[in-house]
């Protein structure tokens, strides 16, 4: 979130850990935009921030081309953003996986080009699977399949690098030390990417209501977690680290 508060204090981190594979997370709705707002009128609200009405905005960037011409603005303006870090571009998605839509598609495909961009998250996540290891909370997403596979579709005409399965949209916010580790004793052929929203403690400014930041941030650094991983035998790293040949 190159437009964020702590954007800074997150670059400086990056760089003094090299390993690090850091990609850009674009935010065109509920967020910050990183052009002032009269610049994209038609993305913001009345204090200047990214629309948070995600489905309206989305049937207006599909109806006006002056909206589309602002989200190209803002896009751009993230990717160069990131650009300036200085850091390597791993790979893209989008706040809310924005990128779904056609429009927003378009956009980051044709502008992440010219910025070196070589992944892209799809978020298709394994429904059945999911059904499996937590009968108790209902996963299906079927709403989106058309969009997911159309997504798909463009990462592979663009030759993008994309994971062939997601884990972090059902249990967002809550993905505890048990759930990884149910992923990682399941886990589907295929390139796979697991994501989560670790932080010291829960209830800062901006937080998403109900998420286990604090939680999350444990069961990744979990022993059990480790061992389970190491036991997967299986290749680890960014996006970058799989880039179709």
């Amino acid at each position: 979130m190159v437009g964020a508060g702590a954007a800074a204090d997150a670059v400086a981190r990056a760089r003094r850990l090299p390993s690090l594979r850091v990609g850009l997370h674009l935010v065109l709705v509920d967020g910050t935009p990183v052009l002032p707002p009269e610049r994209i009128p038609d993305l913001v609200d009345g204090r200047g921030r990214l629309r948070r009405d995600l489905v309206r905005a989305g049937i207006e960037l599909s109806m006006s081309s002056r909206a589309r011409q602002q989200l190209a603005a803002e896009i751009e303006a993230q990717f160069a953003a990131f650009g300036r870090t200085g850091l390597k571009l791993d790979h893209v998605n989008a706040h809310h996986h924005y990128h779904l839509h056609p429009a927003v598609c378009r956009q980051v495909l044709d502008i992440g080009a010219r910025y070196g961009m070589s992944a892209l998250r799809v978020p298709r996540e394994p429904a059945d699977l999911l059904d499996r290891l937590d009968p108790s909370v209902r996963h299906g997403r079927d709403w989106l399949a058309p969009w997911i596979s159309r997504l798909r579709r463009a990462a592979r005409r663009h030759e993008l690098t994309a994971p062939d399965q997601v884990f972090g949209l059902a249990w967002s916010g809550a993905m505890t030390e048990e759930r990884i580790a149910r992923v990682l004793q399941n886990l589907p052929a295929g390139l796979t990417e697991i994501y989560c929203h670790p932080a010291t403690r829960d209830g800062f400014t901006g937080a998403a209501h109900g998420y286990r930041y604090a939680e999350e941030l444990a069961a990744l650094i979990a022993p059990r977690v480790r061992e389970l991983l190491l036991a997967c035998q299986t290749r680890r790293g960014g996006f970058s680290d799989f880039a179709m040949p």
